[in-house]
C-alpha cells in the first residue's frame, strides 16, 4: 500500500510537469529568450531562440522580443494609449519650461537581444517607457539647458531634435538602432513666453517688411534714374550725330554746288516782277 502511494505521488508529479510545460512559438520577426526559473542554471540561455516552436520545461519561461521596428510615443494626450501624462518637460538656459510630445522609432539588434534581457530584465514595452524615454528625456533635459527660449521655439528646434537623436543612439548603439527622434506636436510653453515671442516675432517681420520696401523704393528710384540717364544720353548722341552731319553738309556745300542745284530746279521761266530791276539770278554761260 505505502509502495502504491510512492508510485501514485511519482505519476501525480510527472503528469504535473508534463501539464505544466508546453510547445512554445517564436514567430516571424521575433528572437525568443529562454529563462530558467530554478536551479543552479537560473537566468537567461546564452543562446537565443530564432523562428520556430519549442518545447519549454516547467521550469523554463520564454521572452519574445521583436526585431522589426518599433513606434512609441511619449503624449499628454490620454487617447495615445496611456492613461498618464508621458509627454516630456526640459528647461532652456533662461530656465523656461518646454512640454513636448516625443515620439521614437527604432528596433533591437537581433544578436544582442540576449544581452539587451540581461541588462534590463524586463519585456520590451517596459524597456521602452522606461529606460528608452528616460534616455530621451535626459538627452533633452542636458542640450535644451544650453540654448535659449528663441532658439529651441524659433529655427533651433530640428538643430535641438538632431542632437537629441544623435545623444540616444551613441548610448544605446550596442544594443539598439535609433532610426528616429521626433515631435508629435508642437512645443507647449507658458502663455506669457508665447505672447512676448509672438510679439517680437511680429515685430521682427515688420521690420524686414519695411527694409524689404526700403530696398524696393531704392531699386525703382536706380531704375528710374538708369532710363532717364540712358535717355539722356539718347538725345545726347542724336544731337552730337546731328551736328556731325550738319557741319559735313555745310562743307561740302560750295558756289558751284548751289548753281548747279539751282539749275538743276529751275524750269527756265523767269519771275514776273523782279524788285529793282535786277537781272536773272542765274548766269548762263
Amino acid at each position: 500500500m505505502k509502495k502504491f502511494g510512492m508510485l501514485f505521488s511519482l505519476l501525480f508529479c510527472t503528469l504535473l510537469m508534463l501539464f505544466s510545460s508546453g510547445c512554445s512559438k517564436v514567430p516571424a520577426g521575433h528572437v525568443g529568450i529562454k529563462v530558467y526559473l530554478l536551479g543552479g542554471e537560473k537566468g537567461v540561455e546564452s543562446e537565443q531562440l530564432g523562428v520556430g516552436r519549442y518545447w519549454i520545461g516547467f521550469n523554463e519561461e520564454l521572452y519574445l522580443f521583436p526585431t522589426f521596428t518599433q513606434n512609441a510615443v511619449w503624449t499628454l494626450d490620454k487617447r495615445e494609449g496611456s492613461e498618464d501624462d508621458e509627454s516630456i518637460t526640459f528647461q532652456t538656459v533662461e530656465g523656461m519650461s518646454i512640454n513636448a510630445d516625443v515620439g521614437i522609432s527604432y528596433n533591437v539588434i537581433p544578436e544582442k537581444v540576449p544581452l539587451v534581457f540581461q541588462k534590463y530584465r524586463k519585456k520590451i514595452d517596459e524597456i521602452t517607457d522606461i529606460y528608452l524615454r528616460n534616455m530621451v528625456r535626459d538627452a533633452f533635459v542636458k542640450i535644451a539647458s544650453t540654448q535659449p527660449i528663441e532658439t529651441v521655439y524659433g529655427e533651433g528646434k530640428a538643430e535641438l531634435l538632431k542632437q537629441v537623436e544623435e545623444t540616444v543612439r551613441s548610448q544605446c548603439k550596442d544594443m539598439f538602432v535609433i532610426e528616429r527622434i521626433y515631435l508629435i506636436s508642437d512645443l507647449r510653453l507658458p502663455d506669457a513666453v508665447v505672447t512676448s515671442l509672438n510679439a517680437k516675432i511680429a515685430a521682427t517681420q515688420k521690420a524686414q517688411q519695411r527694409e524689404n520696401e526700403v530696398r524696393e523704393a531704392k531699386a525703382e528710384a536706380e531704375k528710374a534714374v538708369a532710363k532717364a540717364e540712358g535717355e539722356a544720353r539718347s538725345i545726347t548722341l542724336v544731337a552730337k550725330a546731328q551736328a556731325d552731319a550738319n557741319q559735313i553738309l555745310a562743307k561740302s556745300i560750295t558756289t558751284e554746288l548751289v548753281q548747279y542745284k539751282s539749275i538743276e530746279r529751275w524750269d527756265g521761266v523767269l519771275p514776273a516782277t523782279m524788285a529793282g530791276g535786277a537781272v536773272p539770278f542765274l548766269p548762263i554761260k
